[in-house]
């Protein structure tokens, strides 16, 4: 386990969360996430950091890997202006997080709460996420309760949207 797992589980455990991690190669994708086989643990969720057209308002918003965003729809319901993917400087800056290694367990790196985490509502209730411990070489298997535990330990209310 290096050290970025190390600060991730560390904090886990602290509030405390049940979990597991999987150890595994690099991955930057969902497939090869496929094709590694680790999608049939679990839920894996698909990350994607978006920022409004000024660029004032970050959101991470987590949907389920087989699912496509809408930016449109999603701009709506976010009551926000037009949508993009943020880029990478903007990721490592508010996230501390790098392309490949989007998870929600990013929060944990935004001590200010500068990024607005939104979920799909059909995540609600799943018993085995997949997500990265703030890298790539892992996935953290935890509950949707649990994210929901994290994410109101670290002060970073989920919001909800049908995607």
């Amino acid at each position: 386990m290096n050290m970025i797992q190390k600060a991730v589980t560390d904090a886990l455990d602290s509030l405390p969360i049940d979990y597991e991690i999987t150890e595994h190669p690099p991955v930057y994708t969902v497939d090869e996430m496929k094709n590694l086989g680790i999608t049939h643990k679990g839920d894996v969720v698909k990350n994607l950091f978006l920022r409004d057209a000024k660029g004032k308002r970050h959101f991470l918003v987590v949907l389920d890997k087989d699912k496509r965003a809408d930016l449109k729809a999603l701009q709506e319901q976010l009551n926000c202006s037009k949508l993009s993917f943020a880029s990478e400087e903007r990721l490592k800056k508010h996230l501390g997080l790098s392309r490949g290694s989007v998870t929600p367990l990013g929060i944990l790196n935004d001590a200010q709460g500068m990024v607005e985490l939104v979920f799909d509502r059909d995540l609600i209730g799943r018993r085995r996420l997949g997500v990265h411990p703030n890298e790539n070489t892992a996935t953290i298997w935890i509950s949707f309760d649990n994210l929901k535990k994290i994410s109101e330990a670290f002060h970073h209310p989920i919001q909800y949207v049908s995607l």
